[in-house]
């Protein structure tokens, strides 16, 4: 059975450690041993989202399966160490897209409904805080979810990472319906 709850600081670690096998694991069927390697410097986790209390944890059997977050910040997508990615900037539900951020899922618990309950999670809070839109930056491997939610794509960008080496990420985004 899934529980969901909000992630606190005492949750850092675990975390991490789902991030960097969902990392490693899920995206082999569509990226090359460099562009995952490189994946680990765009990507990752953003303590911000715990800070502001929009960042969900998902588990089966008291053990992660996955995480996931929405923000009312400009930053789209990146971790912590990704500095020149991240802008704290508010903003505005009347006019603005909220940013669904940083969602992984345990590999154990891929194709388990683990990544459709973090979106419900967090399209319910974007909704509640007055967004009528939501954005995201997609990997290839999340691709098929965000689709599947109504997601559609905006653009298709290749971030930069290390050594040269970019990464293909997707802007998708989708209207956030009445509840």
């Amino acid at each position: 059975m899934l529980t969901d709850r909000l992630a606190t600081l005492d949750d850092l670690d675990a975390l991490r450690h789902v991030m960097a096998l969902a990392i490693a694991e899920l995206q082999k069927d569509f990226l090359d041993p460099a562009q995952i390697a490189a994946s680990r410097a765009v990507m990752g986790l953003d303590t911000q989202l715990i800070a502001d209390g929009s960042y969900f944890v998902i588990e089966a059997g008291g053990r992660i399966a996955g995480c996931g977050g929405w923000s009312r910040r400009a930053t789209l997508y990146g971790g912590d160490h990704s500095t020149d990615l991240r802008d704290p900037a508010l903003l505005d539900p009347a006019v603005d897209a909220a940013r669904i951020r940083a969602m992984y899922t345990h590999p154990d618990h891929a194709r388990q409904g683990v990544g459709r309950r973090v979106m419900a999670l967090c399209e319910a809070a974007a909704r509640d805080a007055g967004f009528g839109r939501a954005e995201l930056m997609a990997t290839l491997s999340g691709e098929p979810l965000y689709r599947a939610c109504g997601y559609v794509p905006i653009e298709r960008v290749e971030a930069p990472g290390p050594d040269g080496v970019t990464v293909p990420l997707i802007r998708m985004g989708k209207a956030l319906a009445a509840a």
